[in-house]
């Protein structure tokens, strides 16, 4: 009998050596790794997919035309949702599990506030209903200047000083405009990919800066993390929630 999977939406080339990689590497599940960017086809729904992430990339989702494989992104997430599976969209994928939802995703607009940029590591505040999963203050990357609206039904949990919208849940889903999959060899990378494009910019923070908070947080992003992803999706890392033996 074949493994369970996790299908991991990929929108760039970076190194697979993110917080999400490693929690399912130390898991029974298959990791499916595909970048429909590329002309890769995503699986269907069926009862070998458990559980799917989709990750942050520089695609504007409020530009279908420009980037057709979205649709079929877009697709696999629906279809997801109907099958009730754990889900988790960040950056880009937020922004597209929003999108799915019937939210608005894009720039900054009357019906996403943002301001600036977020390049850096910023406090996350958690909403009233995101008492529980945020405790208190926690300080997260980010690496973006497009945002989502909070979808109808959803529960908003996490706001920013720039960006009021900065997580919510829907069912089986969660969406993170944050990164706080990213490690530190990850956020370098960044910081010489990105950098010149954000740095300068308003509300993007100086490298200097960047290193200082990432030295400071960076082990308490990894356990908050690491105990999100567990909560999260433990349920579907056990044979027996599923029915299989």
């Amino acid at each position: 009998m074949s493994k369970p999977k996790v299908v991991l939406v990929r929108h760039g080339h970076d190194p697979c050596d993110d917080r999400v990689q490693r929690f399912f590497a130390a898991s029974d599940l298959e990791i499916v790794t595909l970048r429909p960017f590329q002309g890769q086809v995503l699986p269907q729904v069926d009862g070998a997919v458990r559980a799917a992430v989709v990750f942050g990339g520089p695609f504007c989702v409020d530009q279908p035309q420009a980037h057709p494989f979205l649709a079929d992104e877009n697709r696999f997430i629906e279809a997801c949702l109907r099958a009730d599976l754990p889900v988790l969209g960040i950056c880009q994928g937020a922004q597209q599990l929003a999108a799915v939802l019937g939210a608005y995703a894009g720039p900054p607009s009357d019906a996403a506030p943002g301001e600036g940029r977020e390049f850096g590591y910023y406090p996350l505040s958690p909403t009233p209903a995101g008492q529980d999963l945020f405790a208190g203050d926690l300080v997260v990357p980010q690496a973006h200047f497009h945002t989502f609206a909070i979808p109808s039904g959803a529960r908003h949990l996490a706001s920013s000083y720039r960006y009021p919208n900065q997580a919510f849940s829907y069912g089986s889903a969660y969406g993170f405009q944050f990164h706080a999959e990213v490690t530190k060899p990850g956020f370098r990378r960044w910081q010489v990919e990105l950098g010149p494009q954000h740095y300068g910019q308003p509300g993007a923070q100086t490298k200097a800066e960047q290193d200082a908070l990432m030295a400071t947080h960076d082990a308490a992003i990894d356990a908050w993390f690491l105990a999100f992803m567990d909560q999260h999706f433990g349920p579907a890392l056990k044979p027996e929630q599923k029915g299989q033996v």
